[in-house]
């Protein structure tokens, strides 16, 4: 009972004071529902209620609400008191056990105080209870968590705002969060996957569904590689070679000087006279040309092919991978190749000056073009020269007495593109501009037609045609490639169009799509019977398919069959589709980084055709830089038309280029 009598003293010592703590009731004392007022201050008879607190019988206001709150103190000594006699009382009590009265302004001031988010005591159904001391506890327990996840938000959204890098001591909620966003901005995850915070954050800066403006700001906190790849996410690419598969490469590179069982078989061509041809840049060769003078005075055509397949078995680890990738990626910012860079660069390349394992095909031509005889073996080859294009264009036209095999090789082969031509086959070679990343910045890079250029792709379809004639002739299913004929515009309508470009782009909307099979089939727009890709082992895995079927039919090993081939075909193929995919996102998006550091300039241009000319979109040809690029055109433009091209919009990070072509 003392202990009682002194609570109550404390209680009374308290009413007197006027220090009054603010909480924000002021709001909320304008919102007193009418029940709660009619508590307060009950109405006389059928008196209407008054339409606001400041008028009689309640005349309340804010102010008067705040000098009547009880101070802190009794709220204190009144749970103490109300939590040891166990009971429960009316909020007239309460009102008059913590402010000494029971005023209305005080009603109401104790009221706001228990809804208003005090954690003492319990208001239900008008009775007022202390909480235990273990309720308080988890109370304060949570509010601190409360606000100390409120401060974790408050930082959060800082972190964002100042779109800087974060330091080192970043926290690991918000480390996580980054990854998120991360994840949302390349589409691996949408917006309703991310925690409800996460989205109302990303809502706030007005970020939640526009990836662009989160790229963005993700490259300005350095969390983002501007030039990464979306398409190339989850591919065998973006992972590079496993730690087992860099090991079973350098195995092999410690091997291949050794003996293999396919050696012996291989007819030794080392001292032969041959010349890779390639750009400056490229390090994994795979094709070599040679030109052997007969003896009668004719000329027999050698094609050089790399032969990874003598250290690379099928259905090994680094075979199975390269079949998973089915080729080589070329990128603006470097190659990710189909086999480790050890062995594409070093054992299975044909090098200047190095015996190395190839097949090689021979060929003889007859007056007309046509293939008169041809042969295909395992051999040894060891390249003499390695040429650039420009150094083998240098020797084509010089023609040196001490060097005359290119300019007769040039000669040969520019026959035979002549016989395809009488076979319906379709030249359309043009310049081709293309970005490349120097040093971090975008370079532009033509690959002019030349006569080393048409050199190289003419001996490479021939070896293509001799390698189908050979499986048609072995019954061999091989991956042949075909392309159904297509219905070209009338010569009239292609010769009323300028020569080049504009007619080019008429007859390419024409053609049909490239198909592949175990069936041969005539390739249209080669004007072959039937062809295949196999002179690029090393970067297409097709090809070394068709030098496994061709090795094991020359040695008399087993040979897959139509089914076993066909199943090989669906698995590269799909992922070559997927490379050629990512290839064309990389460089759209360098180009766009190339028109973003020439954002102000302008080009002379030639309308081709129109793409969609509802939307006034349309095909043009910028000499300049050996690109088709599509751009708004002026209505009614016609192919050949000369335009003046600017960049109207760009931006790398949101994949958008819009060009605006104007009557030049």
């Amino acid at each position: 009972m003392e202990s009682h009598a002194a609570q109550l003293a404390v209680v009374e010592s308290l009413q007197g004071s006027k220090a009054r703590l603010r909480v924000g009731f002021e709001a909320k004392s304008q919102l007193l529902p009418q029940r709660q007022l009619e508590l307060l201050c009950p109405l006389r008879g059928a008196t209407a209620p008054p339409l606001r607190l400041g008028a009689e019988p309640w005349a309340l206001n804010p102010a008067a609400i705040e000098r009547a709150r009880p101070e802190r103190r009794a709220w204190g000594a009144a749970w103490l008191l109300l939590l040891e006699s166990d009971e429960t009382i009316g909020i007239g009590d309460f009102t008059d056990l913590v402010c000494g009265g029971a005023g209305p302004a005080q009603v109401a001031a104790c009221w706001l105080a228990l809804v208003g988010g005090q954690s003492w005591f319990r208001l239900r159904q008008g009775q007022i209870e202390p909480r235990s001391g273990a309720e308080l506890r988890n109370l304060r327990r949570d509010r601190r968590r409360k606000a100390l996840i409120e401060q974790q938000e408050r930082a959060w959204l800082e972190l964002l705002r100042r779109r800087q890098p974060p330091g080192p001591g970043l926290n690991p909620d918000h480390r996580q969060r980054l990854e998120l966003l991360k994840q949302l901005a390349g589409g691996s995850i949408e917006l309703s996957e991310l925690a409800a915070p996460l989205r109302q954050s990303l809502t706030a800066l007005h970020l939640g569904s526009d990836h662009g403006a989160l790229r963005h700001l993700l490259v300005e906190m350095e969390q983002w590689d501007p030039h990464q790849l979306l398409s190339m996410a989850g591919t065998p690419w973006s992972s590079g070679f496993s730690t087992a598969q860099e090991a079973e490469a350098s195995r092999l590179l410690a091997l291949h000087l050794d003996p293999l069982p396919s050696d012996g078989a291989r007819l030794d061509l080392s001292g032969q006279r041959c010349v890779t041809i390639d750009d400056d840049d490229t390090r994994d060769i795979d094709d070599g040309l040679g030109l052997e003078r007969r003896n009668d005075g004719s000329l027999r055509l050698w094609i050089h092919v790399a032969d990874p397949d003598r250290l690379i078995e099928a259905g090994s680890l680094l075979d199975l991978e390269a079949c998973r990738r089915g080729s080589s990626l070329y990128l603006a910012r470097g190659n990710q190749p189909m086999f480790p860079e050890a062995l594409s660069t070093g054992p299975l390349s044909l090098r200047q000056g190095v015996r190395s394992a190839a097949w090689s095909t021979w060929v003889e031509l007859d007056d007309d073009g046509a293939i008169a005889a041809y042969g295909i073996t395992r051999s040894w080859v060891k390249p003499t020269f390695r040429l650039s294009y420009a150094d083998a264009d240098e020797l084509i036209e010089l023609a040196p007495p001490q060097e005359p095999d290119l300019a007769d090789l040039e000669r040969l082969l520019e026959r035979r593109r002549a016989w395809r031509l009488g076979q319906g086959a379709l030249l359309l070679d043009l310049p081709e501009g293309r970005i490349r990343c120097r040093d971090g910045e975008p370079v532009l890079e033509v690959s002019e037609v030349c006569p080393s250029r048409q050199l190289v792709a003419e001996a490479m379809v021939l070896a293509g045609a001799v390698a189908a004639r050979f499986g048609i002739e072995q019954g061999l299913a091989l991956p042949y490639r075909s392309q159904p004929p297509a219905d070209l515009p009338p010569a009239a309508e292609l010769q009323a169009l300028p020569q080049g470009a504009a007619r080019f782009a008429a007859i390419k909307r024409c053609l049909s799509r490239g198909l592949m099979g175990t069936q041969p089939a005539p390739h249209f727009s080669l004007g072959l019977p039937a062809y295949v890709q196999a002179t690029s082992p090393i970067r297409r895995y097709g090809d070394l398919v068709v030098q496994r079927q061709i090795g094991a039919q020359l040695s008399g090993g087993p040979v897959l069959d139509e089914p076993e081939v066909r199943a090989l075909i669906e698995q590269f193929d799909c992922a070559v589709r997927e490379g050629i995919g990512i290839s064309r996102e990389d460089q759209r998006h360098w180009q766009q980084v190339w028109f973003e550091t020439h954002r102000n300039g302008q080009w002379q241009a030639e309308f081709l055709r129109w793409l969609r000319p509802q939307d006034r979109l349309g095909l043009v040809r910028i000499d300049e830089l050996a690109m088709d690029l599509a751009a708004d055109c002026p209505q009614g433009a016609q192919p050949g038309a000369a335009l003046l091209l600017r960049v109207q919009q760009v931006d790398s990070l949101r994949d958008q280029l819009r060009l605006v072509a104007a009557s030049g």
